[in-house]
């Protein structure tokens, strides 16, 4: 049995790569259509911030809006992957503790727990890179 489990532990890990993909394109997948309607409507974006009271809430919008549509952008390619993960947490943290902790947990009920997940999946991307299958890589091989 303990020889059965470690083989399928080896072959599992072989597909870490993939999943840093994968958690790449579903980041990236989210934060598309976020950073396309603030690309949009920019001034009705820092009109909402000013009525959350955000401070500089103009000059927020526009570092909210390039955050996130650099972040597509980047973590498609996993290009300076560890890097972007910052400022999307940071973005993260903020969307949680202004829009969506005063709704519970529930996403359904526009709550915390999708932006909670982002934030776990940036970090992970932190911790562990983009992967084998990205530009870090390709630009980290070599040196």
């Amino acid at each position: 049995m303990k020889k059965l489990y470690r083989n399928y532990v080896q072959v599992v890990s072989k597909l870490s790569d993939l999943a840093l993909l994968l958690l790449r394109l579903t980041l990236a997948y989210g934060f598309y259509n976020p950073a396309m309607r603030k690309l949009g409507n920019l001034e009705g974006i820092a009109s909402w911030f000013e009525s959350m009271n955000y401070p500089l809430p103009t000059l927020n919008a526009y570092l909210a809006t390039a955050t996130e549509s650099l972040g597509v952008i980047l973590l498609l390619l996993g290009l300076g992957t560890r890097i972007i993960s910052i400022p999307l947490i940071i973005v993260m943290f903020v969307a949680i503790f202004t829009v969506h902790i005063g709704n519970g947990f529930a996403a359904g009920d526009n709550g915390f727990e999708i932006p909670l997940y982002y934030l776990i999946m940036l970090f992970t991307l932190i911790v562990f890179g983009a992967g084998k299958i990205s530009i870090d890589y390709l630009i980290d091989k070599k040196k």
